[in-house]
């Protein structure tokens, strides 16, 4: 029987490739793990991820082949008005991490905020992909009602 052993790629969908990986890595902190140019038609491999967790890699792909046309139009849409959910990341100091980024110049559409399960805060990419920032804490169901 063959084991899954974690996650190890997940896609944000960019406008940008190049932008958005300098975004990634210069607001964000996060590495790059790959940039190749692969195929007769151009098509870009771009992988970013967080120096402490190499085995998930973020790829920044350009909406387009192998998504059907509509779909590719849908996503394009909701980069355009700053509505596409895309990742969440975790810190230890929700508080702290909003300061850090707003100085450089990150943007937030909404500062940290309590929440049942802990502090959170919500970024906008240079793509218009939604990040959201999460500083845990325990709870229960309870804490939802």
């Amino acid at each position: 029987m063959t084991t899954i052993t974690n996650v190890s790629l997940v896609t944000v969908y960019v406008t940008d490739q190049d932008e958005a990986k300098q975004w990634y890595i210069d607001k964000l902190g996060f590495v790059e793990t790959a940039d190749v140019t692969m195929g007769d038609n151009g098509f870009r491999w771009v992988t970013v991820a967080h120096p402490a967790h190499l085995e998930l890699e973020v790829t920044l792909m350009v909406p387009g082949p192998p998504l059907d046309e509509g779909m590719t139009e849908a996503i394009k849409r909701a980069l355009a008005n700053g509505t596409h959910g895309a990742l969440g990341l975790s810190t230890e100091n929700c508080q702290k991490t909003f300061e850090e980024l707003t100085a450089k110049g990150v943007e937030f559409i909404q500062p940290p905020a309590e929440r049942p399960y802990g502090t959170e805060a919500i970024v906008r990419d240079n793509s218009g992909n939604w990040l959201v920032l999460v500083e845990k804490k325990e709870y229960s169901p309870e804490d939802f009602t």
